[in-house]
Parts: C-alpha cells; sequence; structure tokens
C-alpha cells in the first residue's frame, strides 16, 4: 500500500477512470515487520492471490476503465513469480506502470530486470533516516542497508525511485534527515505518509500515532522542505497538507511550496482521492477505495474492476463531497482537501465523518462561535 503522485481536478463523475490503482499483487513478503503479519500467516494467505489468468483479465479491465497508474504493490511483489509477464501486459494495453517494494531484494541484476520492463518508477520503503529506527520496525537487520542499496541499484540502472516514509511518533523528528538521504541516493521523489490506524496501522497507532497538533506542526514542515529541495515532496493520507499549503500561499506566497507537482501527466491538487481518482485491490480480489479504508465496493472475481469503478454505490458516496458531516462538511477548504476518509472511519465507523486528526476550525463553524 505504497503511493504514487495523482492528480484530482475537482469534482470527478463515474465516467472518469482511475488515476491510480494499487494492486496488492500477493500477501506473501520476506519481511515480519511489527506492524504486520507473519511470514507463515503471509504463505498461508498468498494461496488465495489472484491466478495469472485472474490477474491478466484484471489488467485488461483496468485499461477499459482508463489510462490510469498501476501500481504493483503487495506483500512483496518481487515475490510473485508472473510479475514481469503481467507488467509488460499492462504496458502492452497502454498503463504506466510502478512497483512498490520494500527493497531488501533488489540487486544490480534485479535492478537491469526492473528497467528492461519500464516500469515509470520504483518506490521503496524506509521508516526513518537511520538502520536503528528501520530495523526496529521491520524487526530484520540490515533491512535499512538493503533498502538504501535497491534504491542505489535502481538509480544506476536508470530507473526513476522514490522513497516513501510513514510518518510516526517513533521518527518525527527525522523527517529532513529522510529527505537527505533521498538527496544522496538519487531518488526522484520523497513521499511523507500519515499513519493511518487501520489493518496494518492499528497494531501501533496506540504508540505511534502523532496528535492533530503534531500531525499539523509536522505538515508545516513538509512544506519547508518542499519549498527547499528540487526533489517531489508529496504528503500522502495527509489531505490537511493541501490546506496547510494554501494557508502558507495567502499568509507568505514566496515561501510556500507549489500547489501542484506534476507526475507523468497527473498533476496533484487536492487531499483524499479514495473512491475518486484512486482505489486499491487486494491480493485476493476486493476493491477497497484506498489501502486503508476497508469498505469493500466489490470484488473482481465476481464483478469486472470497470463496473465496479463505475457503478458502486460506496464510490458513488465518496464522490459527493456534499455527503460530509461534522466540520468537514462545514470547512471551505473540503474541496482540496476532504479530510482522510480512512481515518474517519477508523475513528467514528463511518467513512463521510470529519477527520480526527485536523486542528483547523472551518471559518463557518468560528462565526457560529
Amino acid at each position: 500500500m505504497h503511493s504514487h503522485p495523482h492528480s484530482d481536478t475537482g469534482s470527478r463523475t463515474s465516467s472518469d477512470g482511475p488515476r491510480l490503482v494499487f494492486w496488492e499483487t500477493t500477501a506473501a513478503c520476506n519481511l515480519e515487520c511489527v506492524h504486520c503479519r507473519r511470514l507463515d500467516v503471509a504463505r498461508e494467505l498468498a494461496r488465495d492471490d489472484l491466478t495469472t489468468a485472474e490477474a491478466r483479465a484484471l489488467i485488461v479491465e483496468i485499461a477499459k476503465a482508463g489510462t490510469a497508474i498501476l501500481v504493483f504493490s503487495g506483500g512483496e511483489p518481487l515475490m510473485r513469480p508472473d510479475l514481469f509477464e503481467l507488467a509488460m501486459l499492462a504496458r502492452e494495453y497502454g498503463l504506466i506502470i510502478a512497483l512498490a517494494s520494500n527493497g531488501t531484494m533488489i540487486d544490480a541484476t534485479l535492478a537491469g530486470r526492473i528497467a528492461g520492463v519500464g516500469f515509470h518508477r520504483v518506490s521503496v520503503s524506509l521508516d526513518g533516516a537511520t538502520a536503528a529506527t528501520h530495523d526496529v520496525l521491520r524487526q530484520q537487520p540490515g533491512a535499512f542497508d538493503r533498502a538504501v542499496n535497491a534504491l542505489e541499484a535502481l538509480h544506476a540502472a536508470g530507473v526513476p525511485t522514490q522513497l516513501n516514509c510513514t510518518i510516526a511518533r517513533h521518527n518525527a523528528n527525522e523527517l529532513a534527515e529522510v529527505l537527505a538521504l533521498g538527496e544522496r541516493v538519487g531518488v526522484d521523489a520523497v513521499h511523507y505518509f500519515l499513519l493511518v490506524p487501520v489493518g496494518c496501522g492499528e497494531q501501533i497507532a496506540e504508540d505511534q500515532m502523532l496528535s492533530a497538533e503534531e500531525t499539523d506542526a509536522r505538515l508545516a514542515e513538509l512544506c519547508e522542505l518542499a519549498a527547499s529541495t528540487r526533489l517531489e515532496i508529496k504528503a500522502t493520507c495527509a489531505p490537511h497538507y493541501y490546506r496547510i499549503v494554501r494557508q502558507k500561499r495567502k499568509a507568505d506566497p514566496a515561501s510556500a511550496p507549489p500547489l501542484t507537482a506534476t507526475h507523468g501527466h497527473h498533476a496533484m491538487t487536492k487531499g483524499c482521492l479514495a473512491g475518486t481518482a484512486v482505489c486499491f485491490i487486494s491480493h485476493k480480489g476486493e476493491v477497497f477505495p484506498c489501502g486503508y479504508l476497508p469498505v469493500e465496493a466489490g470484488n473482481v472475481r465476481q464483478i469486472p474492476f470497470s463496473v465496479i469503478w463505475r457503478d458502486s454505490e460506496v464510490f458513488a458516496r465518496l464522490r459527493d463531497p456534499s455527503l460530509l458531516t461534522g466540520k468537514c462538511g462545514e470547512c471551505e477548504y473540503r474541496g482540496v482537501c476532504g479530510g482522510c476518509r480512512a481515518r474517519a472511519f477508523y475513528e467514528y465507523g463511518d467513512y463521510l465523518h470529519e477527520e480526527p486528526f485536523c486542528t483547523y476550525q472551518p471559518a463557518a463553524r468560528t462565526r457560529k462561535g
């Protein structure tokens, strides 16, 4: 469940294809992260992975829905034996392909194969700027060095790379160091994720979630970092970043980062895109609005993906900002932020409720007060 840049230009209709489809190609993985499943569980779950025939049919369906970026993620996608065959098929059908890996399997030889297939970008996750921070969470000594080596090998093979880092309490003070590491190893982008306390994140939420105030402070720091580097910086699962950027632009236009960054043909201008421009397909074919919102829109084993994308009731609700409730429903930044629907679901059991990790009080509410 890793991100690539994407775009939205405000309201979307179901006839618009997805901009970004994350496909969990396999549940299999070679790491045992603190917040995730054990290897024996992963092996068992991987038996339910879509077969090659099902996967090929899915790719054709995604292409039918529109020209998306298809992110092959996992588990660890490189554990899937037919990965490169499926990636080539996706390219043949005109999809932009990306790979989200933990990096530990990528050496110079594999980096060469990845380059040959023509992945638009490969992201590697790091949980901090040092082995001490990263390896504790990954529960595998040496995982940090292997991930950094992977980024260097990919860069040497001419593959555009992205460093993904989830911001939580254990690494919240390493944001600038993570960026410096990215610059050193030659990545094109650094994407900072705010922890979403759903699924894997729920295991560590108690210890690791930042408060709303800390979240705002970290996002303000990201604005400054974005203005200071040539790399593409993106705050992911942090829709309020777009509110903070706009507030900064009002206060001091010269110091604020640009409102949009482009990636291929895609400009990013908006916060939460779950179900409107983005969706997640699980290893066994369930379609969700994003990798963190466990509300199923359909299963590709029963219904073709393009039909789920077009007709799902869950997606229809997420595409109508007038249905948002709580302060998100009243907020003047609703169109550019929209709040994280997964965190709302975690907190209130309702994915249309307000974002719980936001300090902002809408102008309408302030006037009433």
